[in-house]
């Protein structure tokens, strides 16, 4: 190691001290060093102390440059850092602490620290990154995919093979890495997007931790294939006033999402409800009500007197056809209303 560790003030002309230190970094990922190797090559490397930081793990590992642990000696201000960037997420720090001016290959040395420091947390983690390579989450989610190739996906993704993973499908104006590590701060979790749909992937999942704003449908399913068709199709179910969905909730619902669409098209209350919905007003009146059984409650969710609440109603069913105030009236419109949203969606 210490043969290949060209000292930094030696090297002239500056392309020629880059490549230098390109060679050196090279040489070390093909040694498949840990953290602390690392860093202490690369304090040897830059004469001056030099440490890194991930920031999943909270491990710090600060080294001098004669190879010694930096513990004993109080930290100097990092005179250059570096992000540690891994799956476009950035998971740490590197730096150093040149007592004076930064020399002119401090930024190439740092630039190949933090490219070895990604890729000796991948090699040796799970990365504490919870974006993830979207063709990896798709092996583990796909029904096509055969079991060696999941369970592969799923050990580089950093899941134990004796841990269940829950799947939830999302659909969010937010960062997908801020919603994972919101419905499951503790890891190991990952995430990545797939056409318009979210995918997270977790041990455990948490949804009261849902941020407003976010639709979300969690699968039950122990097979995370399944797991995924099951949060699917909760999604679909999800409205503005109920946007989280359980596929255990649905209970029979969920036999909704099988039906084909030209039949729930040609469905005569399917397409009443259609008709319905072309006045925003009528359609909030008619989910309240659905979603309450009750005239009152509905009143209280919709901020209306109770009497305007039964006017609106009132005219509702004319149109629909519908006696809402009969029970099953009542779960005929909301089991339309169901299936139109089913086709909206």
């Amino acid at each position: 190691m210490e043969a290949l560790a060209v000292r930094l003030s030696g090297l002239d002309p500056y392309v020629d001290g880059v490549i230098r230190v390109i060679s050196f970094y090279d040489t070390l990922m093909r040694r498949r060093v840990d953290l602390p190797a690392l860093a202490r090559a690369s304090a040897g490397l830059a004469e001056c102390a030099a440490g890194v930081r991930l920031h999943g793990t909270g491990q710090v590992v600060r080294v001098l440059p004669d190879g010694r642990p930096a513990s004993s000696v109080p930290p100097a201000p990092a005179s250059s850092t570096a992000p540690v960037v891994l799956d476009e997420e950035e998971i740490g720090t590197v730096w150093l602490e040149r007592p004076g001016p930064p020399s002119p290959l401090d930024e190439a040395l740092l630039e190949r620290f933090a490219i070895a420091a990604a890729a000796v947390a991948e090699r040796y983690g799970p990365a504490r990154t919870t974006m993830a390579d979207p063709a990896l989450v798709e092996l583990v989610i796909s029904a096509d995919s055969d079991e060696a190739a999941r369970a592969r996906a799923l050990r580089l993704l950093g899941f134990a093979a004796d841990l269940p993973v829950r799947v939830v499908a999302v659909r969010s104006q937010l960062p997908l890495d801020q919603v994972g590590a919101l419905v499951c701060p503790a890891r190991p979790m990952k995430a990545a997007l797939l056409a318009d749909v979210g995918v997270i992937l977790a041990t455990t999942v948490d949804r009261t931790r849902l941020p407003a704003g976010v639709r979300a449908g969690i699968g039950a399913a122990d097979s995370p294939e399944r797991c995924w068709q099951q949060a699917r199709t909760a999604l679909r179910f999800t409205t503005p006033r109920r946007p989280v969905v359980h596929y255990d909730g649905l209970g029979a619902l969920a036999l909704l999402a099988q039906v084909p669409r030209e039949t729930a098209r040609d469905n005569a209350d399917v397409a009443a409800i259609a008709r319905v919905a072309g006045n925003p007003e009528d359609l909030e009146t008619l989910d309240a009500y659905c979603a309450t059984g009750s005239l009152r409650r509905a009143a209280d969710l919709l901020h209306l007197h109770h009497s305007s609440v039964a006017r609106r109603l009132e005219q509702i069913a004319k149109a629909l056809g519908i006696e809402l105030t009969e029970p099953t009236g009542l779960v005929r419109a909301a089991l339309a209303l169901t299936a139109w949203r089913l086709l909206e969606d």
